[in-house]
């Protein structure tokens, strides 16, 4: 439409072509087009239910949006080039279409509004799927560890062997976070459920507008509370990059375990081919892609965090042009998750775990030893006592290059006098140090006992079908 004037134009007077460009947004805010027309269409019905406009006018332009926004769900309704932003264009083609009463669409609204409008919308679909990425992969993850409730492995501290543990109870650990990150995103939701229009440039408008009755044809739970703020405000932007920073450094904890657990140093599962590739030059290998670029996902995502925030560190009320930069983070963020979610989830899906080299890993490394140490303390030796004493007999056996269970009564006695104090056999430590004895044990609530494993696996399903209906 070359030639039309922008939306705060009263002359042509034009500005520089250099300046045009520079400020225009429409590259960017043009996928907002549904979301505009939609609230267009709440704010023109609003307007002519309140007197604002004739009823006519209401009338056509509502039965005008609503065939625009079925040309924008088809393609054939694309923004004008020349437009310099999705909301001068929508109002420019009303315009064209109707004369005069395209021309009253824009009463008592500013693009301030319209825009912090469209945002709430966009990021209300942004939180939702969000959402429902996390419990695709909660699903996938609940499946795989269903499969594995006595696959035994270490745990691990400072990337060391610890004590012995389950896959099963480790992918649990996993799920733990993802149902916190999915929290994040509700509570963010929550928060940013209130509706912006009718708050106009900054101090709202003298026209008789209906702002609950905007809120409630829109699906928001209230009119935002005060105009100034509702028009400078992008905190749902931040807390949704938040909660998508929080969401992705999970992610690569995950993905680096998965990058580690399938080398050949661990070798505690492989990757099938449908997740890994090879390289181009030595016919051997398979790469962990998939987990790596997940991984390096990070730096975007938190880069978008960042970038939100420093948009708006300086800025004094009301509405500044630098928040016309929010949009392009946030649509890079949800583009992002949109990627990485499903491709974690296939990731899971593509895991083929090694039980015997699991369990091997515990042979070595004396992950019992806590078992050991607790063992005395049932038999009413003090702990600081009891460590010492399983301390020393960990260089007993470490001497001989055997575990703690392979030590006899005589050389436990020699390690130290609290065993046989406490009357413990070396008979007795067979049983007792053994993987799935050592993990039986461990039953206390957030255990991983099978018995709490297949609780909590059985909670988390009960979760997805709850949370996760239509």
């Amino acid at each position: 439409m070359p030639g039309v004037l922008k939306l705060w134009e009263t002359s042509p007077s034009g500005l520089d072509t250099r300046v045009e460009a520079f400020l225009s947004s429409l590259s960017v805010d043009s996928r907002l087009l549904e979301i505009d027309l939609e609230g267009s269409a709440a704010h023109v019905a609003m307007l002519g239910a309140s007197g604002v406009i004739p009823g006519s006018h209401s009338e056509a332009l509502t039965r005008t949006l609503s065939a625009m926004l079925a040309e924008a769900r088809s393609g054939s309704l694309k923004p004008d080039a020349s437009a310099e932003d999705v909301h001068s264009f929508i109002e420019q083609e009303l315009t064209r279409r109707l004369g005069d009463a395209g021309k009253s669409v824009h009463a008592g609204r500013s693009r301030n509004d319209q825009v912090a409008l469209d945002m709430r919308l966009y990021l209300r679909s942004a939180f939702r799927e969000a959402g429902g990425g996390i419990l695709d992969a909660i699903s996938a993850l609940c499946d795989l560890a269903a499969e594995n409730v006595e696959t035994y492995m270490p745990s691990y501290t400072h990337l060391r062997r610890a004590q012995p543990s389950t896959l099963a109870f480790h992918l649990l650990a996993w799920c733990a976070a993802l149902e916190r990150d999915r929290g994040r995103f509700i509570d963010a939701a929550a928060r940013a459920n209130e509706c912006p229009l009718g708050s106009a440039a900054v101090v709202g408008s003298g026209l008789p507008l209906d702002r609950d009755a905007v809120a409630r044809a829109l699906g928001f739970s209230r009119p935002s509370r005060n105009a100034m703020d509702a028009t400078a405000d992008r905190d749902a932007c931040v807390e949704y990059a938040a909660a998508a920073s929080t969401l992705i450094m999970h992610l690569s904890r995950f993905c680096e375990e998965i990058i580690l657990w399938s080398s050949a140093e661990f070798g505690f599962m492989d990757i099938a081919n449908a997740c890994s590739t090879g390289s181009s030059i030595m016919p051997q290998k398979r790469n962990p892609d998939v987990a790596e670029l997940i991984r390096g996902k990070t730096g975007r995502v938190f880069g978008s965090l960042v970038s939100l925030l420093t948009i708006q560190k300086g800025l004094p009320l009301g509405y500044d042009r630098d928040l016309q930069e929010d949009k392009a983070a946030v649509f890079d963020l949800s583009d992002t998750l949109a990627g990485v979610l499903p491709a974690f989830v296939a990731l899971v899906q593509a895991l083929k775990p090694k039980p015997e080299a699991m369990e091997a890993a515990l042979e070595a490394g004396f992950a019992e030893a806590t078992d050991i140490a607790e063992l005395l303390v049932a038999k009413g030796v003090p702990f600081r006592d009891a460590y010492g004493a399983t301390k020393a007999a960990i260089a007993a056996a470490a001497a001989k290059g055997v575990n703690l269970a392979s030590l006899g009564d005589d050389e436990l006695a020699t390690a130290s006098d609290a065993f046989s104090l406490a009357g413990i056999k070396a008979s007795e430590l067979a049983g007792f140090v053994q993987p799935a004895a050592c993990v039986a044990r461990r039953d206390l609530v957030g255990g991983p006992a099978p018995v709490r494993v297949r609780e909590e696996i059985a909670r988390l399903y009960g979760f997805i079908n709850e949370d996760g209906a239509p």
